[in-house]
C-alpha cells in the first residue's frame, strides 16, 4: 500500500475511483488472458498475507518463508520485504498456479484480491490523516474490463473478500511508514534488533513462542484479556506484534504494553 500526497496523485497512472464511481470487470476462464496476470510477478506479501497462506497450507511460518518466498531489502528501504517466488517453468508462473487456477484462491494475497485495482492511501498534508483510495489500473493485456459486470469499489472489495484484509494491511502500512528513516544504526536491519522486528511481523510461530515461552510477560505489562486472546487468535497476535515493534524499535508509548519497572 502506497501513501500518496496530492502531488503524487496528480502523477498516478490509472483511474482513481471515487466512492460512487463504477467500473466494469469480470475474470473467468472464457477470456483469452485468463491467469496471465499470475506470471512474472513481483508480488510483495504483507504479514497478513503470510498468515493466511501458511494457515491454508497447514505449515509453519518457518516452512512458508523457506519454501515460498525470498526476503529482500530494496535500495533506500530500511525493513526487509517478503517477495513471493515464481517457479522456473516457462513464463515464470506463480508457485500456487495450477491448470485449474489458483490453489490458494480462498486465501490469496490482498494484492491479488483487488486486481485490477491497486489500493493506496491519500495523506492530508495538513493533518497527516490517511484515507483509502483505489486506482483502477488493469495491464494492457487484461480483457476483464471489456466484460459486462459493473462494480462499485465497495461492492468489488466485498465480493473479493478484501474487506477483511484492509484493516490488517493498513495497520502494517502505518508501521512501515516509520521505516522511512533508518532506525538500526551501524548494525543495519540484519542485526539482532532487525531480526527480532522481522520475526514479530512475519514469523508468528516464533513470535508466539517469544511472548508465551520467554520472560516477555514478566517484562511487559499486557492486559489479561488480550493475553488470552492472543493465545488462539493469530490476527490479534499479529497486531500486537506491530505494536511491540513500535515500542521495541522506536521506543514509542503504547496502550497495549508497557515495560515493567
Amino acid at each position: 500500500m502506497k501513501y500518496l500526497n496530492d502531488n503524487d496523485l496528480q502523477a498516478v497512472e490509472g483511474r482513481i475511483l471515487g466512492g460512487a464511481e463504477t467500473f466494469t470487470f469480470r475474470c473467468h476462464p472464457g477470456v483469452e488472458c485468463f491467469n496471465r496476470c499470475c506470471h512474472h510477478l513481483n508480488l510483495f506479501l504483507y504479514p497478513y498475507d503470510v498468515l493466511r497462506l501458511r494457515e491454508a497450507l497447514a505449515i509453519t511460518s518457518d516452512q512458508f518463508i523457506d519454501q515460498y518466498v525470498d526476503v529482500v531489502l530494496r535500495p533506500g528501504h530500511f525493513f526487509p520485504e517478503v517477495l513471493l517466488r515464481m517457479t522456473d517453468q516457462s513464463g515464470q508462473p506463480c508457485v500456487f498456479l495450477t491448470q485449474e487456477g489458483c490453489r490458494v484462491y480462498a486465501d490469496r494475497p490482498h494484492t491479488c484480491r483487488l486486481f485490477p485495482m491497486e489500493q493506496g492511501a491519500r495523506v492530508d498534508q495538513a493533518t497527516g490523516r490517511a484515507t483509502p483510495i483505489h486506482i483502477f489500473r488493469p495491464p494492457d493485456f487484461c480483457q476483464g474490463p471489456g466484460e459486462d459486470r459493473q462494480w462499485t469499489v465497495e461492492g468489488y472489495v466485498r465480493d473479493q473478500g478484501a474487506d477483511g484484509y484492509y484493516p490488517m494491511t493498513l495497520a502494517w502500512a502505518e508501521l512501515r511508514r516509520l521505516f522511512a528513516n533508518n532506525p538500526w544504526g551501524a548494525e543495519g536491519p540484519d542485526g539482532a534488533k532487525g531480526k527480532m522486528a522481522f520475526m514479530a511481523a512475519y514469523n508468528l510461530d516464533q513470535f508466539r513462542a517469544f511472548v508465551f515461552q520467554s520472560s516477555f510477560l514478566k517484562r511487559y505489562k499486557v492486559a489479561a484479556p488480550l493475553v488470552r486472546k492472543m493465545r488462539d487468535d493469530d490476527s490479534a497476535l499479529m497486531l500486537f506484534g506491530f505494536e511491540w515493534i513500535k515500542v521495541f524499535v522506536w521506543g514509542l508509548r503504547s496502550k497495549q504494553l508497557k515495560p515493567k519497572g
